[in-house]
């Protein structure tokens, strides 16, 4: 019995064992470029392509720097790139935070088609909007304007739907209603309450939003014809070239332009993780 007992006891910790290998081993696999990417920045071009690979830190860092702030405006590129992805995540949680809250609280005509109707762009697949998108920001003179990359997707279905989720399952309407015959208005509703109670929520997007927007190059690649006006992806894209390219300073470019991800991530990984699962479990 006892010997029963105790393979039984050990069989749970060799699971729990194994998925620790196993998460770990995952882990591993998902750091080795961004590890390479770091170590690649301090090398020069021959040194990258050698057999085998530099697998630890060199010293052509600021060389690196030097020849990418020649090659490109990379320190304009950041600011529009920094620029740019700020404006986009608070106007996408205004407008989302906006809509989600009159989804989930509000009647009206028509609401459910609508709703129906918004849910329904996100199957459209995005590369079918490139030519119309362009047509529009042409028409609208935003060609070279940022924007063009700010404005257009400040109310994502994905944002709305988010935020519709988080109100229902978060907000009672009893609070609502509560307010509204204290004589609040309904813009002092969602200032004073709806907007404090949906701080997961909005972190949750602002995350999503901001790293997509920092990670944007079809958008920038449309509508910016300026060197002076490339986002970093587009500035950092335009350094390839089939003759001579500097892997190098690329590395330390792209290093540069991945270190406030991953700061971002670090400090609130938490609160995305919280956001995405509110509402699973009531």
């Amino acid at each position: 019995m006892t010997g029963r007992h105790h393979t039984r006891s050990t069989i749970p910790g060799m699971q729990v064992g194994s998925a620790y290998i196993l998460v770990g081993l995952g882990s591993l696999i998902m750091l080795a470029p961004f590890y390479f990417m770091f170590v690649f920045a301090t090398h020069t071009k021959t040194e990258i392509f050698t057999l085998p690979p530099p697998i630890w830190p060199g010293s052509a860092l600021f060389d690196n720097l030097k020849i990418l702030t020649e090659k490109i405006q990379f320190w304009n590129s950041l600011g529009w790139s920094l620029y740019i992805a700020l404006a986009s995540t608070f106007l996408t949680l205004i407008f989302c935070s906006m809509g989600g809250y009159a989804f989930a609280m509000f009647e009206f005509k028509f609401k459910k088609s609508l709703f129906l109707l918004v849910m329904g762009t996100m199957l459209i697949p995005s590369f079918l909007g490139m030519i119309p998108s362009f047509m529009i920001m042409d028409a609208l003179g935003w060609i070279d304007q940022p924007r063009a990359l700010y404005i257009p997707g400040a109310a994502s279905a994905f944002g709305i739907f988010l935020m519709r989720q988080f109100v229902l399952t978060s907000i009672p309407k009893d609070l609502i209603e509560a307010a509204r015959m204290d004589g609040c208005t309904e813009l002092g509703i969602y200032i004073r309450i709806v907007l404090p109670l949906l701080q997961p929520a909005l972190g949750t997007l602002g995350l999503i939003t901001f790293i997509a927007s920092w990670n944007n190059f079809i958008g920038p690649l449309i509508v910016m014809r300026s060197p002076e006006m490339y986002t970093l992806p587009l500035a950092l894209r335009s350094m390839q070239s089939p003759v001579d390219t500097e892997w190098g300073a690329l590395m330390t470019g792209s290093a540069i332009a991945t270190v406030p991800l991953l700061v971002l991530f670090a400090f609130s990984s938490k609160r995305l993780i919280e956001g995405l699962t509110t509402g699973a479990v009531k």
